[in-house]
Parts: C-alpha cells; structure tokens; sequence
C-alpha cells in the first residue's frame, strides 16, 4: 500500500518565499505550536508545517511502534516529506527532540539541508558523569514514565508547568491540554525514546551548519547541554536566549524569531 505522506503528516505548506524552511514540533506538540513564528517567516519562506505520526491530525493508522522505536523512524518521516515536496537546501527549524532528528536526517541526506536551527536541543537527557551533564539521572526518566503509565493526565498536569516556566497561565494550559490529547501508549513510547535517546556519537557525523538556541532556566536541556553540543558540533553557533523555559517560540516569539533572523542574515 503506497502512504500519502502528505496526509499522513498532516503537511501544510504556507508563505510565498523562494527558499523553504521546515518547522518541526517537539515532544507531546503539534505544528499549531508554531504559529507565532510563523508570520515573521512567511513572506521570505516556503514554510513547512508537519505532525509526527501520533501527534496532531497525522493518521494514527499509520503509527509502527517498531519503526517510531528510534529516532531515526522520526527523520525518516522528515526526509519523507522533503521528498514528497521536492525539498532543497531547506532552513530545518527543529524544537526539542526534533533538533536531534532533523540533525541525523540531515547526516543521511545532506542535500535537502542548508542550515539547521536548533531550539533547546539536548543529544542526551540522561547524565553521563563525570563527562557529561544531561541535566536528568536514569531514575529521574523512569519515574516520570511510570507516571505517563499510572496517570497519564496527572503526568500532563504535574509537567506542563515546569517545562513552560511561564507566568502566561494560559500558555501553560495550552501545554497540558496538547499533553492530554495524545494516545497514551503512543504519547509514553515517544517520550522513552526521547528521553533514553543518545545521539553524541552522531555529532561528529553532521556537517550542516547549525544555530543552537539556548534558553534560560530550561529544565529539560540546561545550559551545559548547550556548551556541550557547541563544542562537539561543527560549523554551530551558540546563542543565549534571555526567555526562560522551554518553549521559546510560544512564550518569546519575537526573540525566537529575531535570533533565527540575524543568524540567516548573517549566515546567507
């Protein structure tokens, strides 16, 4: 049976702009989540707009649990879609876990990337010490997976609001409510490979270059995830975001979309 990807990814493709960039949502979101940047890119961009099968309105028929058992089921899906629209030398904008996929994507197929920006990335959540700092010990993941499997809405509530950290309430609710909409088993068996994931190895590997945005007070990827990820991490740009959390592009749009704008400006 031949997939439509488009369909099964939920693809939208908006702007009027030359150049493509694609936006690729994190963990428990969907492509909704980029609607405050959007405008600011639109009129430059071809923008793309996706759901990881699971999430959003992506065909839940089409979710392999053996495939989405790593993260490279995730960048294939992504290559996909670059396929399916005929994507070159595309702007990746990737939140979150989808930093990590779009960066392995892009080391199996260069060509469909010109620059990848990263927005609170993190290679590995799990503390690897004394070399490396990932800012959660294995325990730490276990017993928030277990809770996923116990009280699923009680996750989405306890979680929401310390990955926001943000005094817009209604941000926060926003947050738990897009947690709360996912398939539980879907939602946790992302959230293990996520969160167990482990992609150091592969930074030698990437050759696209990249900006990391590093956000303040970010309990998911704190700063020394950051510094780790620019030195390991050829042709990379740091940059220090004065917003706090871990959802940039809903809470601070405006500094999210003027450090993605300066780096390209600078950066061709």
């Amino acid at each position: 049976m031949t997939v439509n990807v488009l369909k099964r990814n939920n693809v939208k493709v908006l702007g009027t702009g030359s150049r493509t960039m694609v936006l690729a949502h994190g963990f428990g979101c969907d492509q909704d989540m980029w609607r405050f940047i959007v405008p600011g890119f639109a009129d430059d961009y071809r923008i793309v707009l996706f759901d990881y099968v699971g999430s959003g309105n992506s065909q839940l028929d089409c979710y392999d649990s053996h495939k989405y058992n790593d993260l490279q089921g995730y960048a294939q899906d992504v290559l996909d879609i670059m396929e399916a629209l005929d994507v070159r030398d595309a702007i990746f904008v990737g939140h979150s876990v989808s930093s990590m996929i779009g960066m392995l994507a892009s080391i199996r197929a260069p060509h469909h990337f010109s620059r990848i920006v990263m927005l609170g990335p993190s290679p590995c959540y799990v503390n690897d010490m004394p070399n490396y700092y990932g800012g959660f010990e294995r325990t730490d993941i276990d017993e928030l997976l277990q809770m996923m499997q116990m009280n699923f809405i009680g996750w989405a509530s306890y979680l929401a609001p310390i990955v926001m950290n943000s005094d817009r309430r209604e941000l926060t609710e926003e947050l738990e409510k897009s947690f709360c909409s996912r398939d539980p088993h879907i939602a946790r068996q992302f959230a293990e490979v996520t969160f167990y994931s482990d992609c150091r190895e592969d930074l030698d590997s990437a050759s696209i270059p990249t900006l990391i945005l590093q956000c303040s007070e970010d309990s998911i990827a704190p700063v020394e995830v950051g510094h780790y990820l620019h030195s390991h991490l050829k042709n990379s740009t740091l940059r220090q975001m004065t917003a706090k959390g871990h959802y940039p592009h809903l809470s601070h749009p405006a500094e999210t979309t003027v450090l993605i704008k300066e780096y390209l400006a600078a950066n061709g």
